[in-house]
């Protein structure tokens, strides 16, 4: 009976430690590959660009796929795009490694990210022109442009009251959703999620910095006080 109770203790604590584990081969083996990029001397916005690189290959197979063959096509353009978040991953952590980090290396990662997103549905947009699914051309169109727009409130938010993070389809769940749709066949869905999800967050980070700009200054309020 004591035994029998211990079982699913231990079942979690086995499953815990599996994926810890797993965790710290994955953390190691990343540490070792920016060190050997660190030792290199290469340039950390070198592997900015070349996940824009990746990305445009990811492009050039959602762009080059037919009705035929669409279906293998976007698998692979979802398994480069997976790739491709390997130089997500290293840029940052080698710029800390050799002591390169610089503003100017965090203005050009945000702005070869927004270039990345654009190819990629660059790519589908050509793909769906290309089969004669017009509605789709304009979906695609509308969910570029709502990506970018997603990066733009936030900055110019930033610039206003300081920090804007309000919202929840930011890029790594863009990503995510992308690659699934590539994966799975299921891009259209997709499209349509990350348009309402990315037309939400911009709303709300509208309505979010219109509400703080309402605020009167910290030191008006401190005078009124007194």
């Amino acid at each position: 009976m004591a035994a029998s109770s211990t079982t699913p203790s231990v079942r979690q604590s086995s499953g815990r430690s599996w994926t810890s584990a797993f965790g710290r081969a994955c953390g190691v083996l990343l540490a070792t590959i920016v060190r050997w990029l660190a030792l290199a001397r290469i340039n950390p916005n070198v592997l900015t660009f070349m996940g824009l690189v990746v990305n445009t290959w990811a492009a050039i197979l959602f762009g080059s796929a037919t009705p035929e063959n669409q279906k293998r096509m976007f698998f692979y353009a979802g398994l480069v795009i997976i790739f491709s978040g390997f130089f997500d991953l290293v840029d940052g952590e080698v710029a800390r490694a050799t002591n390169r980090v610089t503003r100017f290396g965090a203005f050009f990662d945000s702005v070869v990210d927004r270039y990345s997103d654009a190819s990629q549905f660059l790519g589908l947009l050509v793909y769906y022109a290309r089969s004669d699914r017009f509605f789709y051309v304009v979906l695609t169109a509308f969910v570029m442009v709502s990506a970018i727009m997603v990066s733009y409130t936030r900055a110019r938010a930033e610039s206003l009251i300081g920090s804007c993070r309000v919202g929840f389809m930011e890029r790594p769940e863009r990503l995510v959703l992308v690659i699934i749709g590539a994966l799975f066949n299921r891009m259209a869905p997709v499209l349509w999620v990350i348009a309402v999800l990315s037309t939400i967050t911009v709303v709300h980070r509208m309505r979010y910095t219109w509400t703080r700009t309402q605020d009167p200054p910290v030191a008006a309020k401190a005078s009124h006080a007194a």
